[in-house]
C-alpha cells in the first residue's frame, strides 16, 4: 500500500565492504546501515543503564554502546547485557583488563584502539578474549586523541594522521589474524571528518562506522551530523552510524534514522511531510504536527503522512503519501488515502482520525509485508 514510487535517480551505490557481526546484527556488505547510540548513565548503575538501553532500543537503536572505565562498570556489564534486547558495545580506553572483562561479560563488541592497550602481549590477550567470546572490535580513531608520534609527524590533527592511525591499528589486528572489526575516524570538524572517511574508504574494505564526534547540542549537533554524515552516506560510505549529541541518547537514535530516511537508506516509522505554515493555513499546522509526532511514535512500519495547511501544495504532496490531510476552508480539510481524495474532515476531528487512518494503513502494510515474506 505504501505510495512512494521507485525513482532510479535516487539510488545510492554503497561502497563494497566486508561483512562482520555485532552480536546478531550484520554490519557491512549488503546489510542495512545500523543505527547506534551510547548511554550517558554511570555504567556501574546497572538499573539506570538498563532503563536507558531499553528506551534507546524502543526508539529503534540496533546497537547500544556503554562506557566501561572501571571495575564496577565491568561488574555491572553482565547484568546489562542480559537485560538488553540489542547488542552491547563496551567502550574501552587503555585498560586492557576492562576489555577482557567486557568480553567475558557478554559484550558483542569492544571499542578499542589496539595500539593504546599496551605491550603486544596485552593486545594478544584482548584479541584472544574477543575471539573466544565471539566479540567483534571497533577501532575508534578520534582527532582529539591521536598518538603522539603522529602529532609530531603531521604537526596537528588532520585526515592523513587519522587514517594513518586507523591503518596502524588495523595492522595490529590483522597481524594477530583477527578480522572481525570495523573502524571509525571521527573529528568534531565536519570537513576533517569527511576527508578522513573518504580517504579511509579507499584504503580498506573494513566496515565503516560513521560519526561526527562531539557534534554539539540537539539542534547544532543534528545539523552538523546531517551535513557530515549525509554527504558521506550519499557517496555510499558508511555501514553503521552514531549521531553524537549533548542530549538524550534517544534523540541520537531519532536523528540517525531521520538522516537515513531522508536518503532512502532505512525506512522505519512514519515519515511526516509538513509545511512550515503561513497565513494561508486552514489549521494550526505546527501544533498538529507536534502532536502527531508524539502520537505516532509507536508506529514502526515505514510509511508516509502529509500534513499541509492549505490547497496550494497540499493536494500535490498528498498524492505521494500513504495518508494525507490538506487544510481547506470553513474549519475542515480533505483526507487522502494512498494518494487519492477520500473524504472531508473537520479540523476538530483531525488528530484522532489521522491517528486511526495511519494505524489502519500500517496494519495493511504489515500484512502485505508478511504475505510477501511467506511467498518467498
Amino acid at each position: 500500500m505504501t505510495h512512494n514510487p521507485i525513482r532510479p535517480w535516487r539510488d545510492i551505490d554503497r561502497r563494497k565492504s566486508r561483512k562482520i557481526h555485532v552480536g546478531p546484527v550484520p554490519i557491512g556488505g549488503d546489510a542495512p546501515i545500523a543505527v547506534q547510540t551510547m548511554t550517558n548513565t554511570l555504567t556501574s548503575d546497572a538499573a539506570a543503564t538498563i532503563k536507558q538501553v531499553l528506551a534507546c532500543a524502543e526508539a529503534g537503536a540496533d546497537i547500544v554502546r556503554v562506557s566501561v572505565p572501571d571495575v564496577e562498570s565491568s561488574a555491572a556489564l553482565k547484568e546489562i547485557v542480559a537485560e538488553s534486547p540489542v547488542p552491547i558495545v563496551a567502550d574501552i580506553h587503555f585498560h586492557y583488563k576492562r576489555a577482557i572483562e567486557a568480553a567475558e561479560a557478554g559484550a558483542a563488541c569492544l571499542r578499542i584502539n589496539p595500539g593504546n592497550i599496551g605491550n603486544p602481549d596485552r593486545v594478544k590477550d584482548v584479541i584472544k578474549a574477543a575471539r573466544d567470546h565471539g566479540c567483534s572490535i571497533r577501532i575508534g580513531v578520534n582527532a582529539g586523541s591521536l598518538e603522539k608520534h603522529l602529532l609530531e609527524k603531521y604537526g596537528e590533527p588532520c585526515p592523513d594522521a587519522m587514517v594513518e592511525s586507523g591503518l596502524e591499528h588495523i595492522r595490529i589486528l590483522q597481524d594477530n589474524d583477527f578480522h572481525e572489526f570495523k573502524i571509525s575516524v571521527k573529528a568534531s570538524d565536519v570537513f576533517m571528518t569527511a576527508a578522513a572517511y573518504q580517504q579511509l574508504a579507499e584504503a580498506t574494505d573494513a566496515p565503516i562506522h560513521l560519526g561526527v564526534t562531539e557534534a554539539g547540542g540537539l539542534v547544532s549537533g543534528t545539523i552538523k551530523s546531517a551535513i557530515g554524515l549525509g554527504n558521506l552516506l550519499w557517496a555510499g560510505i558508511g555501514d553503521t552510524i552514531r549521531v553524537s549529541l549533548s542530549a538524550d541518547p534517544v534523540e541520537e537514535v531519532k536523528v540517525g534514522f531521520e538522516i537515513l530516511k531522508s536518503l532512502g537508506l532505512r525506512h522505519r516509522g512514519v515519515n511526516i511531510i509538513s509545511c512550515p505554515s503561513c497565513a494561508r493555513q486552514g489549521f494550526d499546522v505546527i501544533k498538529v504536527v507536534d502532536t502527531l509526532e508524539r502520537r505516532l511514535e509507536h508506529i514502526k512500519t515505514p510509511m508516509s503522512l502529509s500534513i499541509i495547511g492549505c490547497v496550494v501544495n497540499g493536494p500535490g504532496e498528498a498524492l505521494m503519501t500513504d495518508v494525507g490531510f490538506t487544510g481547506g476552508g470553513a474549519g475542515s480539510g480533505m483526507v487522502y488515502i494512498a494518494g487519492a481524495q477520500s473524504h472531508k474532515l473537520s479540523n476538530e476531528e483531525m488528530i484522532e482520525h489521522i491517528v486511526e487512518q495511519v494505524e489502519e494503513c500500517a496494519a495493511v502494510i504489515e500484512s502485505e509485508i508478511a504475505k510477501a515474506k511467506a511467498a518467498e
